[in-house]
């Protein structure tokens, strides 16, 4: 695990307030945060994935922003470096989404890209 004060990832605000709202409404502790990672998939070749974590997985590195705790794949790093994780829940659209400027390319639905 490698963990650093140094913001390789960032949470905005909403994000933050949005992700203590489900996890409560999951029935999980502070103690949880946020896994996330690229895979291949998606109509852009790479997809964004999230999900709820408790510890994180070896090789992890951990950002805390806003008070989520971020716990980023480290194969995944390199896509994510410079993100935001953000959520809207605007009449443009519902939901998360990144603000990767590593992406070259995004598809309209904004769950996958490419570098």
């Amino acid at each position: 695990m490698f963990t650093t004060t140094e913001k390789f990832m960032t949470v905005s605000d909403s994000a933050a307030k949005r992700i203590a709202v489900i996890r409560d409404q999951e029935g999980k502790d502070d103690s949880y945060g946020v896994r996330v990672a690229v895979s291949g998939g998606g109509c852009s070749g790479l997809s964004y994935k999230m999900e709820f974590s408790n510890a994180p997985e070896a090789g992890d590195h951990v950002v805390e922003d806003k008070g989520v705790r971020v716990y980023i794949e480290k194969k995944s790093l390199l896509y994510l470096v410079g993100t935001e994780l953000d959520f809207s829940d605007g009449l443009n659209g519902k939901g998360f989404f990144f603000n990767n400027p590593n992406a070259s390319r995004t598809c309209a639905c904004g769950e996958s890209f490419a570098v």
